[in-house]
C-alpha cells in the first residue's frame, strides 16, 4: 500500500452511501493513504446517545430528524476541527437525500470532495447477509438504494464499488478528480 504525499492544503473527503456499501472499510483504507489523516465515523455520534435515541427509520418523527441533524452537525464540526489542525479528513456517514447538500454546506474547510459509494441493491443485500451486525432494521437494501439514487443530488464522484476490491476502490477515488466539488 502506497502512502500518497500529503496535499499542501489538507483535503476533506466525505464518503457516503447506503448501509453495506463499504463506507467504513473504504474510508479507513483511504485515510491510511495519507501520513496526517483522520477517519471521522459519523455513526459514532448516533451511538453516543444512550437514552432517548430515536434512529432514522421510515416514517420517523421530528425527534429522529432532530437527532440526525445533530449527528451531522457534530460530524462536520469534528471534521472541520481536524482539517483546521492540518489533517486530511475522511468523514464517513450515511448522508442521503437533501441532507448531503446541508452537510456539504456546513463544512467550512476547503478543498472538499464527495464520494458516493453506490454498488447495486443486490450487492448491498448480499453484503448485508454476510455481516455480523444488523444495520438495516426497518430499511431494506432496496429502500436505501432507491433513496440514494432518486433523492440524493448527483454531486461529486459516484462510484459503483461492487466489483472492486477495497484497494481498487481507494485507487479509483484518489485517481478521479470529479470527487472534488470545491478547489
Amino acid at each position: 500500500m502506497d502512502v500518497a504525499p500529503d496535499p499542501v492544503d489538507p483535503e476533506v473527503i466525505v464518503i457516503t452511501g447506503a448501509m453495506a456499501a463499504g463506507k467504513s472499510t473504504v474510508a479507513a483504507a483511504l485515510a491510511r493513504r495519507f501520513t496526517r489523516s483522520v477517519h471521522v465515523r459519523g455513526d459514532l455520534f448516533r451511538r453516543m446517545v444512550v437514552g432517548g435515541r430515536e434512529d432514522a427509520t421510515p416514517g420517523a418523527g421530528p425527534e429522529s430528524e432532530r437527532q440526525l441533524d445533530l449527528r451531522y452537525q457534530l460530524g462536520t464540526a469534528c471534521t472541520d476541527a481536524y482539517a483546521a489542525a492540518g489533517f486530511t479528513v475522511v468523514y464517513q456517514d450515511i448522508i442521503l437525500g437533501e441532507h448531503l447538500l446541508r452537510v456539504i454546506q456546513s463544512i467550512v474547510h476547503r478543498p472538499l470532495s464527495v464520494v458516493v459509494l453506490c454498488p447495486s441493491s443486490s450487492v448491498l443485500a448480499r453484503r448485508e447477509e454476510g455481516r455480523s451486525k444488523v444495520g438495516y432494521g426497518e430499511w431494506t437494501p432496496h429502500d436505501l438504494d432507491r433513496v440514494m439514487r432518486a433523492e440524493t443530488p448527483p454531486i461529486g464522484l459516484w462510484l459503483d464499488s461492487g466489483p472492486l476490491t477495497i484497494t481498487e476502490t481507494v485507487d479509483a477515488i484518489l485517481g478521479d478528480e470529479t470527487r472534488l466539488i470545491t478547489p
